[in-house]
């Protein structure tokens, strides 16, 4: 790996600074305790909770169902729910 230059900073250097002088000039963003009180992290709390099941299945049903594509366990959740007596 080649080094570099004293001179040359990465992205990350110059974000950095300019976050700096930006504060340092009362611009930017201000985030108050209140603001990070408030935050929330990860997904939305669901108001239907689905239930993990195991479902033993031939090998090349699992198949199909997963060439179908992105989102195959849904369709197949579906499907079950609209077969269902």
């Amino acid at each position: 790996m080649p080094k570099t230059k004293e001179s040359e900073l990465t992205q990350f250097e110059r974000d950095l600074l300019e976050s700096v002088a930006q504060a340092v000039k009362g611009e930017g963003r201000v985030t108050t305790p209140e603001q990070i009180a408030a935050r929330t992290r990860g997904r939305p709390v669901q108001a239907v909770h689905k239930s993990p099941v195991t479902l033993r299945l031939d090998p090349d049903v699992v198949a199909r169902w997963r060439a179908s594509g992105k989102g195959w366990q849904t369709r197949a959740a579906a499907a079950l729910a609209a077969a269902a007596p």
